[in-house]
């Protein structure tokens, strides 16, 4: 299976971007992809996919929150999603493309990317935009690897992308927060079960959950352990103690 990039553990990586919303600098934006590449972080985006297959940046499946339009991003083709700006961008930043911000980055930081379930359940069977972001990736020169709360999605990856690193985003799996999810589906994802089937070669867990014994397995196992998402200092020295990384937001780690 293909290893994290070295360059992912060295530095901490900026939820999202750097981003700042009181200084207009939006989450998943380039400006917020600019401001870590001048702090020497790595980044972590989130992809949708248009309606026309494109992987997009961008992390909840509807524009509400993040844009003045509403309903679902995968209504909508690319080139309509580029022309939407995102709400209280100081820069007047658009819902960018994955191969926009794979040419802005360039290699300058590592790319830790997230593709985000499109099955509405954890569910299995290869989409569009596992395809689309195999497509894209193919030929970066940069360090990257891609991770899914969604074990099928990294089994795609896995057959689409094999040289790609890629791993398993995880947490406690409450059923009352994953509503969508049974109680069988919620157990297996928080077992970490797939973790060897799909090939992954790290985790990136809910810093509050580091403690469980899964987690403990793996990294007894040599598996990196990165976590989400840190927000404080104090939360950092916490995550620390267990995890090898962490995904941060809201301070300078």
């Amino acid at each position: 299976m293909p290893a994290l990039p070295a360059a992912l553990l060295a530095r901490p990586i900026a939820h999202r971007g750097l981003h700042d919303r009181a200084a207009g600098v939006i989450e998943n934006s380039p400006a917020a992809f600019a401001r870590a590449i001048a702090a020497g972080y790595g980044i972590e985006l989130d992809l949708q996919l248009s309606a026309d297959g494109v992987a997009m940046v961008f992390h909840d499946d509807t524009l509400d929150r993040l844009t003045a339009q509403s309903g679902p991003l995968r209504g909508l083709s690319a080139a309509a999603l580029g022309q939407i700006t995102l709400s209280g961008s100081a820069s007047g930043d658009h819902i960018p493309t994955l191969a926009a911000i794979l040419d802005q980055v360039a290699g300058q930081v590592p790319l830790l990317i997230e593709l985000k379930d499109q099955s509405g359940a954890a569910g299995v069977g290869v989409t569009d935009l596992e395809q689309a972001v195999a497509t894209t990736l193919a030929g970066y020169g940069g360090d990257v690897a891609v991770m899914s709360f969604n074990p099928a999605m990294m089994a795609a990856m896995a057959a689409l992308a094999p040289d790609l690193p890629r791993g398993i985003t995880s947490c406690g799996f409450e059923p009352g927060d994953w509503p969508d999810l049974s109680a069988e589906t919620c157990a297996l994802l928080r077992d970490i079960s797939s973790f060897e089937a799909v090939g992954a070669s790290f985790i990136s867990h809910d810093w509050h959950d580091l403690a469980r014994p899964r987690v403990s397995e793996l990294k007894a196992g040599g598996v990196p352990i990165l976590c989400w998402t840190v927000k404080s200092p104090e939360a950092e020295g916490i995550a620390r103690r267990l995890a090898d990384q962490i995904t941060f937001e809201g301070y300078p780690a």
